[in-house]
C-alpha cells in the first residue's frame, strides 16, 4: 500500500506564501515514493492549481465539501465544483469543523458521499478529545464517529481515507506515542474488517495528531499507520519535505 502524505494548511496562506511555498515543495519532492497532497484553503485553489500544473508528485486537495450537490446554500462549495479545479481528496469531519461548526458523524458521512459521487476521495477523520481519553472512550468515540460513514458509503468503503486524529495532540506540542496511535489504527482497521474485509485491506489510515519532522519516521513504521495528516509542518517546506522522506 502506498503511503500519503497530505499537507491540511488550515486558515493559512497567502498569494505570496503559497507561491514560495510550493515552488520549494516542487524543486525538493522529487519522485517521491509516497502520495502527496496539499490542502489549501478553499480561497486559493484555483491559484494552486495553476502552481501545481505538470506536477505529477503532488496533488491537490480541498479542506472541506458540501454535504449537498448545488442549489440554496450560501457559502458552501460542492464536490463537482472541486472538481473543476482539480481536487483529488477532501477532508471531511476535521475536529476543529466538528467542534466549531457543529458537525455530526450523519453529516459528515454524506459529505464523503458527496464527495465519492463527484470522483474525490474523503478523508474522513475521527478522533478522540482528552476528556474522552482520560475516560477510556477513546474506542467508542473514533468507531462511532466511523461507523456512519462506514453506514452510508458501504458500497464504496474502498475508496475512503480515514485520518486518526487524537484532538489532543492537534496544536498542542503533544502527540500520541508510535505505540498508542497503533493502538487506535490496529481498532479503526478492525472495524473496517468487520464491515468489509476486502476493503479493509484497501483503505488507507493515516495518523493526524502533530505529526511532524522528528516523530515521523517511528510513526510511519507503524504496521497500521499508512500515512499522515499534517498540520503545521506542511507549512515549512523542509519540514514537510522530511516527513515525505519519512514516508518511504
Amino acid at each position: 500500500m502506498r503511503k500519503l502524505i497530505a499537507g491540511n494548511w488550515k486558515m493559512n496562506g497567502s498569494l505570496a506564501a503559497n507561491q514560495a511555498l510550493v515552488q520549494a515543495l516542487r524543486a525538493g519532492v522529487g519522485t517521491p515514493a509516497c502520495e502527496v497532497l496539499v490542502c489549501p484553503p478553499a480561497a486559493y485553489l484555483a491559484q494552486l492549481q495553476q502552481l501545481l500544473a505538470g506536477c505529477d508528485a503532488i496533488a491537490l486537495g480541498a479542506q472541506d465539501v458540501s454535504e449537498q450537490a448545488g442549489g440554496a446554500y450560501t457559502g458552501n462549495v460542492s464536490a463537482a465544483m472541486l472538481a473543476e479545479f482539480g481536487v483529488r481528496y477532501a477532508i471531511v469531519g476535521h475536529s476543529e469543523r466538528r467542534q466549531y461548526q457543529g458537525e455530526s458523524d450523519l453529516l459528515v458521512a454524506r459529505k464523503a458521499q458527496q464527495a465519492l459521487a463527484a470522483g474525490i476521495t474523503p478523508i474522513v477523520c475521527v478522533g478522540e478529545t482528552l476528556v474522552e481519553r482520560e475516560q477510556g472512550l477513546t474506542g467508542f468515540i473514533v468507531q462511532r464517529q466511523l461507523s456512519a460513514a462506514i453506514a452510508v458509503n458501504a458500497a464504496r468503503l474502498a475508496e475512503i481515507v480515514v485520518a486518526y486524529e487524537p484532538v489532543w495532540a492537534i496544536g498542542t506540542g503533544q502527540t500520541a506515542t508510535p505505540e498508542q496511535a497503533q493502538q487506535v489504527h490496529a481498532l479503526l482497521r478492525a472495524q473496517l474488517a468487520a464491515a468489509d474485509a476486502t476493503a479493509a485491506r484497501q483503505v488507507r489510515l493515516l495518523y493526524g495528531g502533530s505529526m511532524n519532522a522528528a516523530n515521523a519516521q517511528a510513526l510511519l513504521a507503524q504496521p497500521d499507520i499508512d500515512g499522515g495528516l499534517i498540520g503545521g509542518a506542511a507549512l515549512k517546506a523542509p519540514d514537510f519535505l522530511t516527513i515525505i522522506g519519512a514516508a518511504a
